[in-house]
């Protein structure tokens, strides 16, 4: 059977993360132990909460290497709300430094008449690397649930994988670069399509062989 650690550093809404790869069909096991990611097949990186003290809760619990190191040994890796936005190098949000395995950083939505911030509720898709496997089954533009006052800009848009339009700004909803999958919106209050991309993920999971001979193998 494959494992999941789904990484625990106190800024992770763990248990609704953990039932929606359960129902996905995953058995995940949360861990704050660099052992236990490691050994793991596949990582998810949860998060609510700020950009600060998510990424100091994360250097004192020794995790930051780890974090790197599962990244680049090819496994399934995916990080959901804030943990897409603590892959970049910094953030308007604070002062500290995020993890920096994506070149970019984290921005404040533009204040504008007609919009809240933060951005809540159900929006649309635009799904921009389209036949990813993460989006299997899903129908054009889904609906999916975002709660943030803060995107992702990637240096290299290409590794955007799906857009939101929030007023007049269309900003990054999701990246995907080889194995590292993140989402802004959380999927585990997505209903059936974020079911249904957990899903996508799970089956990513256990089909897999080894990460060395799979790594770039996803898009």
């Amino acid at each position: 059977m494959k494992t999941i650690a789904v990484i625990d550093y106190d800024m992770g809404n763990l248990h609704s993360a953990c039932k929606g790869l359960e129902k996905a069909g995953a058995t995940p096991q949360v861990t704050d132990s660099p052992k236990d990611i490691a050994q793991a097949d596949a990582v998810v990186l949860p998060g609510v909460g700020a950009f600060d003290p998510a990424m100091q809760h994360i250097r004192s619990r020794h995790l930051e290497q780890p974090i790197k190191d599962a990244i680049a040994s090819g496994k399934p890796f995916l990080g959901i709300c804030l943990g897409l936005q603590i892959l970049f190098e910094a953030s308007e949000e604070g002062t500290e430094k995020g993890l920096g395995v994506i070149p970019g950083i984290v921005k404040r939505f533009r204040s504008e008449p007609g919009i809240t911030i933060p951005h809540m509720g159900w929006n649309q898709l635009e799904l921009t690397q389209a036949n990813h496997p993460l989006w299997q089954k899903l129908p054009t533009n889904p609906y999916v649930y975002f709660v943030h006052s803060y995107y992702v800009q990637p240096q290299d848009a290409s590794v955007s994988a799906a857009m939101v339009t929030h007023g007049s700004q269309q900003v990054t909803a999701a990246i995907a670069d080889d194995n590292l999958m993140a989402v802004q919106f959380h999927p585990e209050k997505s209903s059936d399509n974020g079911l249904q991309i957990l899903s996508n993920f799970v089956t990513l999971v256990t089909s897999q062989r080894d990460p060395a001979l799979t790594r770039g193998g996803f898009l």
